[in-house]
């Protein structure tokens, strides 16, 4: 790919990425409204799962090629980006509001499952079929949670505003605005690795900073997205949901195909990456239930300190 090239995938990338998510979020947000589903749940779920099928993708195709080590560093990579750098950079745009349940279940989950996958990863240096399955039955459960949300959390406030698509079109909206994130964020990744590589980046940094964010731009898209337009429980909802998806469904499913290995240098990483939810955590127990700008600031600061550490490594 030629210098001229790369800058065409990188921009028609961006233009995917951001038209995508703003379709994404219209179909998202008016399935919501029609069934009355609490966006929150639209959140945990579709946008969550939509937003992660490039991780998805890589780790299982990694490992029915043989390479299932790649998808330990590509899920903790992945949380580590998407709370220290996707929600830090969502706060600093814009505060994120955070509801109770978020605050009480969804983000203690998220730093239990995180736990559960280093218990797993450590004991052996592998995650074997085993924890899988659990992995699957945790996962499992967790959609079984989200189901009683929906079903007794119904959401009366949406406005008619939501609702001025059909169902069809809603659907398609979603469908294809997952489509067009995941393309643009294929075709941005692209680019940007051409151009630093023209520029003489080394393989190794290209894949800690922009392959690392490039796979990470859908959720940053959609996150931007849904809390600049008042849809914050769906920017909140997709990171949380995007982890815990990474670790349950993406770590588990390879873990039922082949053995995942669990290199001693990961230990430090998936620590990290519990930190980081520990400090959402931290950061939205407030009177005002908000992830802050300052709060933002600081998680884009350790994430700095993070890369770092992995150059300096």
């Amino acid at each position: 790919m030629n210098l001229f090239l790369a800058f065409a995938a990188l921009v028609a990338g961006f233009v995917l990425l951001v038209k995508g998510a703003d379709f994404f979020v219209d179909g998202a947000v008016g399935i919501a409204a029609r069934f009355g589903i609490p966006q929150l749940v639209i959140g945990l779920t579709i946008a969550a799962m939509g937003t992660s099928m490039p991780e998805a993708a890589v780790s299982i195709t990694s490992a029915i090629k043989g390479s299932a080590g790649i998808t330990v560093g590509n899920v903790v990579g992945s949380n580590i980006m998407n709370i220290l750098v996707i929600l830090g950079l969502t706060a600093v745009i814009t505060p994120i509001a955070v509801q109770r349940s978020t605050r009480r279940f969804e983000i203690p989950g998220m730093i239990a499952v995180s736990i559960l996958f280093l218990v797993f990863g450590y004991t052996g240096g592998e995650i074997v079929l085993f924890e899988g399955i659990i992995m699957w039955l945790v996962f499992i459960g967790y959609l079984g949670y989200l189901f009683w949300i929906a079903k007794n959390n119904k959401d009366e406030e949406s406005g008619e505003e939501d609702k001025k698509w059909s169902l069809p079109v809603q659907l398609i909206a979603i469908v294809g605005g997952i489509a067009a994130i995941v393309l643009g964020s294929d075709l941005a990744v692209d680019g940007a690795t051409a151009i630093a590589k023209a520029f003489g980046m080394s393989d190794r940094i290209i894949g800690l900073t922009i392959v690392a964010f490039g796979t990470s731009l859908p959720e940053l898209v959609t996150s931007v997205t849904a809390a600049r337009r008042g849809k914050a429980d769906i920017a909140i909802g997709n990171i949380v949901g995007s982890n815990i998806f990474n670790i349950l469904f993406v770590a588990g499913t390879t873990a039922l195909i082949t053995p995942v290995v669990f290199e001693a240098k990961f230990v430090v990483d998936s620590i990290i990456a519990i930190m980081a939810a520990v400090i959402l955590l931290v950061s939205v127990c407030n009177k005002d239930m908000k992830l802050k700008r300052p709060a933002g600031a600081i998680m884009l600061v350790c994430y700095g300190v993070y890369l770092a550490y992995l150059i300096a490594a």
